[in-house]
This record gives C-alpha cells, structure tokens and sequence, in this order.
C-alpha cells in the first residue's frame, strides 16, 4: 500500500490557501487553520492501493467510512477541474467507495486489507474487508453525491462505468428492501455486552417500524442506534442522492436506471411528507429527527451530518423553507436534548460523546447554512476559539473549556470546516451548486 506523498502537495493546494489567506484581511488564525484543515486529507489520510483506488482513513480510527470519505475529499472539488492530479484522485476515491458498496452495502466502515471488525463481539461477524456493519443509510448516498459532484466539477466520466451501474443497482434494492425491513430485510446487528446505543434490540432487527415508504435504518451517522428506524434527514439525504443517480444514469445511458431512482425517490418523498412533520408547542410544523410510522416521533438534531440543520447544504431546501428555518430554531434551542451551551460556545452536540459538549461539525454545519454573513462572522471566531491550539477541528468539546476535546485527528470535521473558509470567502468555485435541490 502506497502512502500518497504529504510533502509537497499539489501547488494548487498552497496556491489556493494563499488565496483564502488574502479574502481574509486581519484573521491569520483563521488562514492558517484553513490551510492546516485543507491540507489535512492528503497529508495524513489518503492511501493508494494496488488496484489504482484510494483509501481515506477517518483519522486515528484506521478504518474507511463511507460518508467520511466522501466529506474528506470534498473540498477538493474547488480544484478539481483545474488541476488533473486532485481530479483522479477523486475519482480514486469514488471507485473504491463503489467497490466498496457493492461488497457489503449495509457495512458503514471497511478495513484498509482483510483483517477484525473493529469489534470482535459483533454477530454476525462480518466480512474480513468490513471494519463495521452498522446499517446506516446515508452511507449509501455519499459516494453517489461524490461521483455526482465530481461529474458535475469536470465533466469526467471515467468513475461512471460498470462499477457505478453495479453499485446504483446494489443501492437501489438495498434501498427497497429496507422500506418494509420487518417482512423483506435479513439484515441483522448484535454487539452482546455493548451499551444499548451499540446495538440492535429485538434479536438485532431494531425498533419495530411499518411501512411509510421511507427506507429503514439501524444506526444513525454517529454510528449511535436509531430509537425509531426511520431516519428523517437520511433519508431526505437519499433522494437528493436518488436524484443525483438518475442524473448521471441519464448522462450514461442507462435510461432504466434513471427510472427506477426517480420512482423509489418519490416513494421517500412521500413518505417524508405523511409521516416525517410534527406539530411543536412552540416552534410550528417542524420536521422530525427519526420516526416509526407508528406514530412514534423524535424531535432532536445529532451534530453529525446528515442531520436536520444540514438540509440546505445537503441540497433539500433552501434556508428560507418555512419548516426549515422552524427546525432550524427547534434544533439550535433547548427544546433540543443534544444542544448544549457554555461560556464560550453553543452548538448541537450528540450521545455518541460526553453530555453537555458541543460539536464542531454542529457548528460548522450551522454556519454554512445561516443566511447572514455577520452569523457566519462569528461561528467563524468561536471555531478559532475552540481548536484547543492545535488549528484543527477535533469531534465534541466542553464547551465551558475546550482545551478538553474527544479526536484530536478527526478527519471529517477538519474537512468540512475547509469547505466553510470556501464557501465564505468566495473561493469555493462549483461547491455551492453542486448538489440537486429537491
């Protein structure tokens, strides 16, 4: 396995951060935590395999996550088209990600060679490239919205071929079958011994759901167990990668393809509008964080994305939807059990981490979807405030003192938060427009 060089990077990478550095008069910090951040991924985490594919470590965990992965290379877009190095990089990437979905698709992390799941108690053991099998089923989007956005960044097609059309297929009846998961589905997850958020109950089939014409899900993506199986923004998150899919199917062809995403995509939609809107006290309409279908609903925001707060970067709506800007203020209150506020921060934090600690993914993902420059202004100061130091984003921190962290080499956060300095200073090039708004 080949260590991708860390010294030097690509010219573009040093040339862009010089760029950034100028848009951001006055605030050397924030400058050299970009280009710390942005750097980060090809310094510390990309690995070249034998067969032309890359693998994307997630950090100090040495495992390849689905959706990490696709985070991580992200930001890379903004110079895909113009420099060829980072474009086939990318698409590296992405055809391990396919590879990797169509080996396992309920398998949320893989194993960089055979070797142990990352926990030896998990029943059914999985297979020996698997790192996790927690079904999550936003792992099943990104790499669609990768292949999706690096299409749309360059015009390649090279990543479109036969492993895009076997993993779209692979997605597709994963997908379907998991929309009636108590009759269809053999999947399973057992972890004897773990704490409840760890594994499945229910013989490892999870909480009981009906149909809705949602597709279920195990796990939500802070690999935490969902307390009702229908995740709401996952599966907001799958049709605009079911979109994504029958756009790159119709570019390539495969007018079948396109036809069967468009139809299960319409399938979620509805469902999301029957089941997925609950009436709050206090904030109106506003959309749930998971529900069951058998009236059993979770009004919440986990700082991991796909999350509620996500939607508009995600490419499901704009800021100004009124049930939007309605969870918007849910999720960035009390009324929400995982925000948390300090002395010197206030975010969206999860359960996967200490009570009481605050995300950076939660705070960069609100920035990125606040509609006001000033708002952004000062999330921008409280991250340069919160990076203990060490110009990096790390996972969850007290947010009363964060010199006291969880992950120190956290490679998603470290990524998105590059994909905020982009967005802001207007350096981002296509990545504000990439995604399909349902």
């Amino acid at each position: 396995m080949e260590t991708l060089p860390g010294q030097p990077v690509p010219e573009s990478i040093d040339d862009l951060s010089a760029d950034v550095a100028r848009a951001l008069p006055g605030r050397p910090m924030l400058a050299r935590m970009f280009r710390a951040c942005f750097r980060n991924a090809l310094e510390t985490t990309v690995r070249r395999l034998p067969d032309g594919t890359a693998f994307v470590l997630t950090g100090d965990i040495p495992a390849m996550w689905l959706r990490d992965s696709a985070a991580q290379a992200r930001p890379y877009l903004a110079l895909a088209a113009t420099d060829a190095w980072i474009a086939e990089l990318l698409e590296a990437v992405v055809r391990r990600q396919l590879a990797f979905v169509c080996l396992d698709p309920y398998a949320n992390a893989f194993n960089v060679m055979p070797g142990p799941p990352s926990d030896r108690r998990d029943r059914p053991l999985p297979h020996p490239e698997v790192w996790e099998r927690k079904y999550e089923v936003d792992s099943l989007s990104w790499p669609l919205l990768l292949a999706h956005d690096l299409w749309r960044a360059t015009g390649r097609t090279g990543h479109l071929g036969q492993g895009f059309a076997d993993a779209a297929a692979v997605t597709l009846a994963t997908w379907r079958t998991e929309q009636d998961h108590e009759r269809r589905s053999e999947y399973r997850f057992r972890r004897p011994g773990a704490p409840a958020i760890d594994t499945l109950g229910r013989d490892g089939r999870g909480p009981l759901v009906v149909p809705t014409g949602m597709t279920w899900s195990g796990f939500r993506p802070s690999d935490d167990a969902c307390t009702h199986g229908y995740h709401v923004p996952g599966n907001m998150l799958a049709t605009v990668a079911l979109a994504a899919m029958a756009a790159m199917a119709e570019a390539t062809g495969r007018t079948r393809l396109a036809a069967e995403a468009a139809a299960l995509r319409a399938e979620i939609l509805a469902g999301i509008a029957v089941h997925a809107l609950v009436e709050h006290p206090d904030h109106g309409m506003v959309w749930a964080y998971e529900v069951d279908g058998r009236g059993g609903a979770l009004l919440a925001d986990d700082a991991n994305l796909p999350s509620l707060l996500a939607l508009p970067y995600l490419g499901w709506c704009a800021t100004d939807d009124p049930v939007y800007r309605a969870t918007r203020r849910l999720v960035l209150s009390e009324a929400n059990p995982w925000f948390a506020r300090g002395n010197v921060a206030a975010g969206i934090g999860s359960p996967h981490t200490p009570p009481g600690w605050v995300w950076h993914l939660g705070l960069i993902t609100e920035a990125l979807t606040s509609p006001d420059s000033g708002d952004r202004d000062r999330l921008l100061d409280v991250l340069a405030r919160t990076d203990a130091g060490t110009s990096f984003m790390h996972e969850s921190f007290d947010p009363s003192d964060p010199r006291r962290f969880t992950r120190p080499w956290f490679g998603w956060a470290n990524a998105l938060f590059a994909e905020l300095v982009l967005a802001h200073t207007g350096m981002g090039g296509p990545l504000t427009t990439l995604r399909p708004v349902t």
